[in-house]
């Protein structure tokens, strides 16, 4: 059995699913049900040092992207930093933590960016016994226009420079999560390393309006005739999020750097591919926002077969072991050569396929008068549009072609085209012998 205990920069927890800081962090009700339901850790919605109030909204705080049968995509989300006192929060902490000393327990700050206030924070939290914190640098709305979240999170000098104020006013392990609305994601992970983090977290959201109402002609969510930007997240952001976390895993100079995987984690597979990009946990939220605590479970289950099935018994065996194979375009191997195969005994004849390459693509699958698709080698040049496209899942295939072959398009040798119609990897050529 896959042992799902995490180390993560010396914090442990028993598995490496965390809930993101966000609304179900946001109170000692909420943090109680999801340790009860077996999240390994929790990073607490963000913290302010006392001072002028945080006030959220009465109306609507969220808009949404859906998908053709109303599958949650996306959210976009207008809602600030913890509203509740700075003292009420801290006091909870200790509390959950005192009952749950073999669970994560991190504490997500956002104060003004002075040496002082980061001081003042950070001398009130010591007593809550928490393993950690988290510096929010990547909020892009509300926080940001008071000089704080992304807008600190966009300045590579004030990532290092409030990074090394933390690292010097307090013992926790330190955790720098990091903003997409950026350029280089690379630029802030290297500053924050610079300044002594011992990790980073990314990606928050994403700036965005998700829809505008057409009748009153405001963004959503709306607010008595208004809208305004918001983030993004759900799964509709994770293939952003994967990205960002390779180029980092990969950089030479954040290279063996501890990162938190975030971004649109729904499932168990999710979370491997997150790991497997160089992740040392995930944290989740819109999952967590859009089906419950529970979700968890199946979470944990699903990772520990699919480690059980392939031979890990540690999450290290796990983390970073597609890093290797992240590349620049320019060192793709151009000499392998596939074509598109499509199982007649698993078409169902809607044409998907064809009308996606006759019309935007090379004109590669031919059509007979009785609705029979089959793929023109000659004109194939292996998009994978087609194999997008079609609703029968492994219906069509891409298989590659045999080394030493001519391809029919650059005339250059990559396998024995001349026999590939008989060839034994050729699909056709095994149905034929089954």
């Amino acid at each position: 059995m896959a042992n799902l205990t995490t180390d993560f920069i010396g914090i442990k927890s028993p598995n490496p699913f965390w809930l993101a800081s966000a609304p179900p962090t946001d109170k000692e009700y909420n943090v109680r049900r999801a340790f009860e339901a077996g999240w390994g850790g929790v990073v607490w919605k963000t913290l302010g040092s006392e001072g002028p109030p945080v006030v959220n909204v009465n109306g609507p705080r969220y808009g949404a992207i859906w998908g053709a049968d109303r599958r949650l995509l996306g959210l976009n989300n207008i809602e600030l930093i913890t509203d509740r006192p700075l003292e009420v929060n801290l006091r909870e902490i200790k509390s959950v933590k005192r009952d749950y000393k073999d669970r994560a327990m991190i504490i997500s700050l956002m104060v003004p960016c002075d040496e002082d206030s980061w001081k003042d924070i950070l001398s009130r939290i010591e007593d809550t016994e928490a393993d950690g914190v988290e510096l929010n640098f990547g909020c892009p709305h509300g926080m940001a226009e008071r000089g704080m979240g992304s807008a600190v999170g966009q300045v590579p000098e004030y990532i290092e420079m409030v990074t090394r104020w933390v690292k010097q006013h307090s013992r926790m392990p330190c955790i720098v999560k990091l903003t997409p609305n950026i350029s280089d994601i690379r630029k802030p992970a290297e500053a924050a390393k610079r300044g002594g983090a011992d990790a980073v977290s990314l990606i928050n959201t994403i700036n965005s309006i998700t829809s505008v109402n057409l009748d009153s002609f405001s963004p959503e969510p709306m607010i008595d005739g208004k809208g305004t930007h918001g983030g993004y997240c759900g799964p509709a952001v994770k293939p952003i999020a994967l990205n960002m976390v390779a180029e980092i895993a990969r950089s030479p100079e954040t290279y063996g750097m501890p990162i938190s995987g975030i971004g649109g984690v729904t499932t168990w597979r999710d979370a491997a591919e997150f790991m497997a990009l160089g992740a040392g946990n995930v944290q989740v939220c819109t999952a967590v926002m859009t089906y419950g605590f529970k979700i968890v479970q199946e979470m944990i289950s699903g990772l520990s077969q699919y480690m059980d099935d392939k031979g890990m018994t540690t999450t290290a065996d796990l983390v970073g072991r597609a890093v290797p194979n992240v590349t620049d375009w320019q060192f793709l191997n151009l000499n392998y050569v596939t074509k598109a195969h499509i199982s007649q005994d698993d078409c169902i004849k809607c044409g998907r396929c064809y009308a996606a390459c006759e019309d935007t693509s090379h004109q590669a699958i031919s059509m007979s008068s009785e609705r029979v698709f089959e793929v023109m080698d000659d004109e194939c040049v292996a998009c994978n549009l087609c194999v997008n496209v079609c609703p029968v899942e492994n219906c069509i295939t891409m298989v590659e072609m045999p080394k030493g072959a001519v391809d029919p398009r650059t005339k250059t040798p990559v396998g024995d085209y001349a026999n590939w119609t008989t060839h034994p990897n050729n699909p056709s050529t095994v149905k034929a012998a089954e």
